[in-house]
């Protein structure tokens, strides 16, 4: 349930990336809201999957990075990822045979 929505899987991997301010977020996410962005990151951090730190400047800066919680999803994600690399070869491979 922590990842079951399909934006917070695109924000994990974008942060697997490293530390990220919002606008970062929202535009490598892709089409995604500015009202949705900030209710996925809102409930990554009370999940303890996502940490924020705000700058006290102005104007303020905040930027987003993982826990160590959400670190942990890595090799879940890679997993994923390898199995989608290969399902789609594999689907490839019969369409040309």
């Amino acid at each position: 349930m922590l990842i079951s929505d399909r934006w917070k899987v695109l924000i994990i991997r974008d942060l697997l990336t490293g530390t990220k301010r919002f606008s970062e977020l929202k535009k490598s996410v892709g089409k995604i809201s500015q009202k949705v962005l900030t209710s996925n990151l809102r409930s990554m951090e009370e999940s303890g999957l996502v940490s924020r730190k705000v700058y006290p400047e102005v104007p303020p800066r905040v930027e987003y990075s993982l826990t160590e919680t959400g670190w942990s999803l890595k090799p879940i994600l890679d997993a994923m990822v390898e199995w989608g690399t290969e399902y789609k070869q594999k689907h490839e491979n019969e369409t040309f045979q």
